[in-house]
């Protein structure tokens, strides 16, 4: 039966009331314009995409027989006409957004079609960074004019991929600082959907973009002084995991959570690549130049971030549990592997200690997930010291069959204590 005559029918019965079957009939209304309103808006986005693809083989097919004036026309045209669309969407549809977004792809990627045509006629010689920056550069607008997330989120991956260009593939490699002001450019609006849009499918988008961007991109700063890198990258693990635990994150779905991922992941990774000696050896041996370390660019990235992880752990002012601090133990322990090699120690003890700290999480909470998480962990850490001793394979088989017996005795009492309180 439809949903007209089932309220019909309840009201008929004097289960309801009239003004319960008003709200209820506004209610499904709202839920049917909202989905009606989520598909123009990906048809929007798909058709803009399509209509540009089609104008720009049209164009390609007969690019060679046209004179150079008549090229030049065409290569402003798309973005002439993607202008125009713009003011109108700006002047009568400011509040639809499937028209906002869709004029944003048009001139996004109309942008980027102009500046390689001009450059194709006119003979403009250049690379594929600076061409992937003035890209960026002049579509950075978009994001605030239009309020579009759609052109945020090409902008992040283009300048991800201009600094890639720039700073890894090329050589000589150049400055990545402009990586840095460009993505700091569109923070504002990234804040901006956090507050707005917590839930929207946009902003949990933007959730995974901006803290891959952020992973891809810290290498590019690496020089003399590298090894301060793996400092600066663990610490930007740590605050992912503490903004990700922060109450405007917090409590979403695990996808949605991907700093929460992104950072306990990281960190884990790297205490697993860090429990082997042969960082450390090389660590204790190096002799650093005390000024050239204070003073170098690596430094100075390892000092921000730690103290902006140090800032929202501190902001949290939530109970302390080892995966929070790790960001802090593992500055110390690299301070400490500078004049000894048993920092190596010191780390499998920290990975230890995070394994059996988030057990005890999960059994607190009768979270399976998080009991395995941890006994995987465990077990991990084990694997790595397999390859890593002279143990015989009688202990590191014994070792293993414990693991084993872990995994199944630690899930088979969760699972019965859960039963136990349903």
């Amino acid at each position: 039966m439809s949903l007209k005559g089932d309220i019909k029918e309840l009201l008929e019965a004097d289960v309801i009331d009239t003004e319960i079957a008003a709200r209820i009939n506004r209610y499904y209304a709202s839920k049917e314009s909202s989905s009606t309103s989520r598909l123009f808006l990906i048809f929007g986005i798909l058709g803009a995409i399509l209509v540009g693809l089609g104008v720009v083989l049209i164009i390609a097919h007969n690019w060679d027989d046209l004179p150079k004036f008549v090229k030049t026309i065409f290569a402003f045209l798309p973005l002439l006409i993607g202008q125009i669309i713009g003011i109108y969407v700006l002047l009568k549809k400011r509040e639809n957004i499937a028209w906002r977004e869709g004029v944003a792809i048009v001139i996004f990627f109309s942008v980027g079609a102009c500046i390689a045509l001009i450059s194709q006629i006119y003979q403009i010689s250049g690379d594929l960074s600076g061409y992937l920056l003035t890209w960026s550069v002049l579509v950075l607008p978009l994001i605030y004019v239009l309020r579009s997330s759609v052109a945020s989120m090409l902008f992040l991956c283009w300048i991800t991929y201009y600094v890639c260009e720039a700073s890894y593939w090329q050589y000589p490699s150049e400055q990545s600082w402009i990586y840095w002001v460009l993505i700091l450019a569109m923070v504002p609006h990234y804040i901006g959907l956090i507050r707005s849009r917590p839930d929207s499918n946009f902003t949990i988008v933007h959730h995974w973009l901006v803290p891959l961007s952020l992973v891809i991109s810290l290498g590019t700063v690496a020089g003399s002084s590298e090894e301060l890198m793996s400092v600066a990258y663990f610490s930007l693990f740590g605050l992912f995991y503490g903004f990700g635990q922060l109450a405007l994150i917090e409590g979403r779905n695990l996808f949605r959570n991907s700093y929460s991922i992104l950072g306990a992941l990281g960190m884990i990774i790297m205490l697993m690549i860090y429990s082997f000696d042969w960082f450390w050896k090389e660590l204790y041996r190096d002799q650093f130049s005390v000024l050239t370390t204070l003073f170098s660019i690596e430094m100075l990235a390892a000092l921000v971030i730690t103290g902006l992880a140090l800032w929202i752990w501190v902001k949290r002012k939530m109970p302390v549990n080892p995966l929070d601090i790790a960001f802090m133990a593992f500055f110390l322990i690299f301070v400490c592997g500078t004049f000894t090699p048993l920092a190596m120690v010191l780390v499998n003890l920290l990975i230890f200690i995070i394994g059996i700290s988030i057990i005890k999480k999960g059994t607190n909470q009768n979270h399976l997930g998080l009991i395995n998480f941890g006994l995987t962990i465990i077990a991990a850490l084990i694997v790595c010291r397999f390859f890593d001793s002279n143990l015989s394979f009688v202990i590191r088989g014994v070792m293993f069959v414990l693991v084993g017996l872990g995994f199944f005795g630690v899930n088979y009492w969760a699972i019965k204590k859960r039963t136990a309180d349903e």
